[in-house]
């Protein structure tokens, strides 16, 4: 039976810099209004996905939590149900934690908070979108990169971007603008990636005139400024010439932060002591890089987005990182930032000889249901529809892309609910984009009514043609936080807000005392 542990106790922990990860299981959109600062979302209905890669040593405490409803006594359960040794309900919840520390908005807090801090300490050179809009439009010798992700780049970019990944910026910016009297803009969604990809450059010594685009697409949208949309422009490869001058430029400014390059024995040295210390096994270079061939054991985790989003790869605060890169540059400088972030980490050497294998690696999770049992085929479905009810448990967002015809949605987090209101005279399919989701919440729909519950094998992708119209909502879709920084279709309102919320996270940051950030100047 799961224990427990005081907001105080667990602040303490942060403090002191010791292990420990914490849970918000309830859902995004809850979670996105109000959580402590180092919550990860982990929503009940994701638990099995995704809860092996975020804490992927059994015996490190686990803390979870909800604002009473219900969900965190379930999770904790299934938590230990799954193996996790020490796992504990925080006392009180949601408000108790607010009686002591400091409640964020929005998600990826931390690295959002970081950004701030490093601009307000670095002084982060910076341009108003008017007058990046107007060097743009004059000035030949500019280049503009973007450092988002490719897909997010692609939905809509300011004119000239082109395609460079934070992680990637570092290595490539040598071969980008060769010439020291090329200006250098960086943008990005919003603020924190424009901030660390321009200030990664400026602390890469490079002797070109660098700024960021202050406020990113926002700022540039607030001002009447028109976006372009599908482009698919990308950085250039890496000459040999550009490719020593990053390393050398990275090697530098790792060594003035304090990153440890490590060799094979040490790196056998942690492996071995990971039952006692959380590890993570992080490849930074591209996706299409790691898909090529990766040292066995690490998971991809592109070097600029590891930074702006660390939550999403790394669930135990206090555990140890090791970081890989064979053109070394990228892992050296995304390192150097969570290193400044507080976290322990380390960069493995290309040249420690450690092997290569190709293929997706295999993801951690507990094993699915045993299929003959409780899945239904989507022939079998098709054919025989009036003695079905199609409930799609996964996000709503993939929900209202496609759906299968006649398919209902409903909140995975809420089955037990929502399940009750539907006739008890026909068989449930439960069914989601793979078909995943479906079977880890498959028993807990069982639990909940009286009536058969089974799941589409393979879910929405094994049935074939998919719609987009005739949405029928069971539950209330607040499964997902809508982002005011991606997309087009977002209300000047919301995006305001968003960065009048940036630009006060250093306050809160210090109002809440946990963080042990430390930006080197």
């Amino acid at each position: 039976m799961a224990g427990s542990i005081s907001a105080r106790a667990l602040r303490q922990i942060w403090r002191e810099g010791g292990e420990v990860a914490l849970f918000d299981v309830r859902e995004e959109g809850p979670y996105s209004r109000a959580h402590p600062f180092f919550a990860i979302s982990l929503p009940i209905s994701e638990i099995d996905a995704r809860v092996m890669e975020l804490a992927p040593r059994f015996s490190a405490t686990l803390v979870v939590y909800d604002d009473g409803e219900g969900f965190a006594e379930r999770a904790a359960r299934r938590l230990e149900e799954i193996g996790y040794a020490d796992v504990r309900l925080l006392r009180g919840g949601l408000a108790a934690y607010g009686e002591v520390g400091e409640l964020f908005r929005d998600v990826n807090v931390p690295s959002k908070a970081f950004g701030e801090l490093v601009e307000s300490i670095r002084h982060t050179p910076s341009l108003p979108a008017q007058e990046a809009a107007k060097l743009i439009a004059e000035e030949p010798n500019l280049v503009v990169v973007d450092a988002r992700r490719f897909e997010e780049y692609r939905a809509m970019s300011i004119p000239k971007g082109v395609s460079t990944p934070g992680g990637e910026l570092a290595l490539r910016i040598f071969d980008i603008a060769p010439s020291p009297d090329t200006f250098v803009l960086v943008n990005c969604a919003g603020r924190t990636r424009s901030i660390i990809g321009a200030q990664t450059l400026v602390d890469t010594g490079i002797p070109n005139r660098v700024a960021a685009l202050r406020n990113g697409t926002i700022g540039w949208t607030l001002e009447g400024l028109a976006l372009d949309v599908g482009q698919t422009r990308r950085c250039p490869t890496t000459s040999d010439i550009g490719r020593a001058q990053a390393i050398a430029a990275a090697r530098a400014r790792a060594k003035r932060v304090g990153v440890e390059t490590i060799d094979a024995a040490r790196f056998e040295a942690l492996l071995e002591q990971r039952a006692e210390r959380t590890l993570y096994l992080l490849d930074v270079r591209t996706p299409e890089e790691f898909a090529a061939g990766h040292i066995a054991g690490f998971r991809s985790a592109p070097g600029g987005q590891l930074v702006q989003a660390t939550d999403e790869w790394i669930g135990v605060r206090g555990a140890r990182i090791v970081l890989y890169d064979d053109a070394e540059a990228r892992a050296l400088t995304t390192a150097a930032w969570l290193v400044q972030l507080g976290w322990e980490t380390y960069v493995l050497s290309p040249d420690a000889g450690v092997a290569n294998e190709s293929g997706s690696p295999t993801r951690r999770r507990p094993p699915l249901p045993a299929l003959a049992e409780n899945v239904i085929l989507a022939a079998e479905v098709a054919v025989r529809r009036e003695n079905f009810i199609l409930v799609d448990i996964g996000r709503s967002v993939d929900y209202r892309a496609a759906h299968i015809p006649g398919a209902h949605w409903a909140a995975a987090a809420h089955l037990e609910r929502d399940l009750a209101t539907l006739p008890s005279d026909r068989t449930i399919v439960l069914t989601s984009t793979d078909g995943e989701i479906a079977l880890d919440n498959l028993a807990r729909a069982r639990a909940s009514r009286g009536g058969d519950v089974v799941a589409l094998a393979g879910g929405n992708a094994a049935f074939g043609a998919l719609t987009t119209e005739d949405a029928s909502w069971i539950s209330a879709p607040d499964d997902v936080y809508k982002r005011p920084y991606e997309g087009t279709d977002n209300a000047s309102d919301a995006m305001r807000a968003y960065i009048d919320w940036e630009l006060q996270l250093v306050a809160q940051l210090a109002n809440d005392g946990v963080a042990n950030f430390h930006v080197v100047r």
